[in-house]
């Protein structure tokens, strides 16, 4: 049952996986992640790779290097448990696929091991994953404008997510985060995003480190008039971070996303009712003026889109 739903999730997905294998970084990640599958099965060259099988034969898999890659499976599909987006579980595969494709690439010769090692920092250094470009309410903060904005009305509250662009957990996060910003974005509820990988002094004054050991990153804060009312993941003493899963349920039930909306949507009705009334003495009808009228006009969607 389970191999007939993957198999259908992976058919669901296949053309949003077919424009991704159209950017360099997925290409060259796919190449290297079969990069041994590859020269052990290569006609021509196969012939000439040590190998400890009993029959010999240089062109198939020997007991460790089949114990290597059912250790990568099981390894995949432990991370992959706590995967959020499809994103995620193609990442966590190319990342220990390469892992294990230099043990057994210096396992098979130390020759293509270093050689093998050398193309992976290579890729490391000059192909970045691609950042999420898709359509979102948010406004992106710099250190000279995130205390103006957060602090300019008391009566909005803002969800800002302290993110860098170097961490593979907030370009994942990403696409998630968009899609809460168009679900929630009205008058009252704003949201905000900050690079404090850029803005060192923005990471210290918000107690949001940046060190991979903290696993601050990404972190969202709530904040109304400029107070911080809450934060997820939280901190504990040794300033580590306490482990949270950011997928949509849980950012929607620990920030009540769903009672902010509704308080300030029938805050925005009322108070569009009773300028309505100041001004022609009528009331208009049910349902208009629901939402902040920047909520709606589908330009705000590259507007507020910082140029990465």
């Amino acid at each position: 049952m389970g191999l007939i739903t993957g198999l259908f999730t992976f058919l669901y997905h296949l053309p949003q996986i077919y424009k991704w294998l159209l950017k360099p970084y997925y290409i060259t990640s796919f190449l290297m992640t079969v990069a041994f599958l590859v020269v052990r099965k290569a006609p021509g060259l196969c012939e000439y790779l040590a190998t400890q099988r009993e029959d010999g034969n240089s062109c198939d898999f020997d007991w460790r290097e089949v114990e290597i890659l059912m250790f990568l499976s099981a390894i995949v599909m432990m991370k992959n448990r706590r995967a959020i987006t499809l994103e995620q579980h193609i990442g966590n595969l190319f990342l220990f696929s390469k892992v294990a494709n230099v043990i057994l690439f210096f396992r098979l010769d130390i020759r293509l091991g270093i050689l093998y090692l050398a193309l992976c920092v290579a890729f490391v250094m000059t192909c970045k994953p691609p950042l999420y470009m898709g359509p979102e309410y948010i406004k992106y903060f710099s250190d000279t404008t995130i205390d103006e904005e957060l602090q300019s009305d008391s009566r909005v509250t803002w969800i800002v997510e302290f993110y860098a662009n170097w961490s593979s957990d907030c370009q994942s996060f990403a696409p998630v985060f968009a899609d809460l910003s168009l679900k929630y974005n009205c008058a009252g509820l704003r949201f905000g995003k900050v690079d404090i990988g850029r803005y060192g002094e923005v990471s210290e004054k918000y107690r949001v480190s940046t060190s991979p050991l903290a696993k601050q990153l990404p972190s969202l804060v709530l904040f109304q008039g400029g107070r911080e009312l809450m934060r997820r993941p939280m901190v504990d003493n040794k300033g580590r971070a306490v482990s949270w899963t950011f997928n949509e349920e849980n950012i929607i039930r620990e920030f009540n996303l769903n009672e902010l909306f509704q308080k300030y949507k029938k805050l925005n009705k009322s108070r569009g009712l009773k300028e309505e009334g100041e001004h022609n003495g009528t009331q208009p009808e049910d349902g208009s003026n629901e939402l902040n009228p920047e909520t709606n006009n589908p330009e705000q969607l590259t507007e507020s889109k910082k140029d990465q």
